[in-house]
């Protein structure tokens, strides 16, 4: 096993996560390295208010990661089954988001493919996802979701209150940020390719078969 430490980057001001999750400016003038130089001096569980909602900034900058996350993922060129089929974003376990993720990804896209935030109560339905995020679960309910859609294309996102249970991409806290750390291997075990862009904001990477 092999782990590559990452330093972040810390030329990047801090903008307000509104602006960040409205951003729809390349990689390196805003997206990912925005999100990794905010929420610093800051409480994690600052709220975030958006409309009669409220979240924690935590979760805030969790649900901004998650729609940022696709274009630095490959799928397999037959995952969708049409050319403008749903971009599906689930939620497994307790769902930390409230309305803010749905609100969040409102009228955007990977191309064609329109975000669709779907909420799971079981995980067979996970099958049709492309992106799978693991909330608060027991250990052993994270590793049941985890097995319906090992060697499916994938990408699985597991939360900070769930370590250590074999997803792709896992949110730590770091310092007072929300950092994540990859699997490459299970990345490959799915069939998704994830950018080297992506893997250099990585905390760490894991790279054992």
């Amino acid at each position: 096993m092999r782990w590559v430490t990452q330093k972040s980057p810390n030329r990047f001001v801090c903008r307000p996560l509104s602006a960040i999750a409205r951003s729809r400016a390349p990689w390196w003038r805003g997206g990912l390295f925005a999100l990794l130089a905010c929420a610093t001096g800051q409480s994690l569980a600052q709220p975030v208010q958006q409309g009669a909602a409220a979240i924690s900034l935590e979760y805030a900058v969790k649900a901004t990661y998650l729609y940022k996350l696709a274009p630095f993922v490959n799928w397999p060129p037959s995952e969708f089954a049409t050319a403008d089929a749903p971009f599906r974003i689930c939620v497994a376990g307790e769902d930390p988001f409230g309305d803010y993720l749905k609100n969040a990804v409102a009228g955007r896209g990977l191309g064609r493919h329109r975000f669709q935030v779907q909420r799971l109560d079981a995980a067979a339905s996970a099958t049709g996802c492309q992106i799978l995020f693991l909330g608060r679960l027991p250990a052993q309910g994270a590793g049941q979701v985890l097995d319906a859609v090992s060697g499916k294309p994938v990408l699985t996102v597991v939360d900070s209150a769930t370590p250590h249970v074999g997803g792709i991409v896992q949110f730590v806290i770091e310092s007072g940020r929300v950092r994540f750390e990859i699997d490459t291997a299970a990345a490959a075990r799915n069939h998704i390719t994830i950018s080297s862009k992506l893997l250099n904001l990585a905390l760490a990477v894991k790279d054992r078969p």
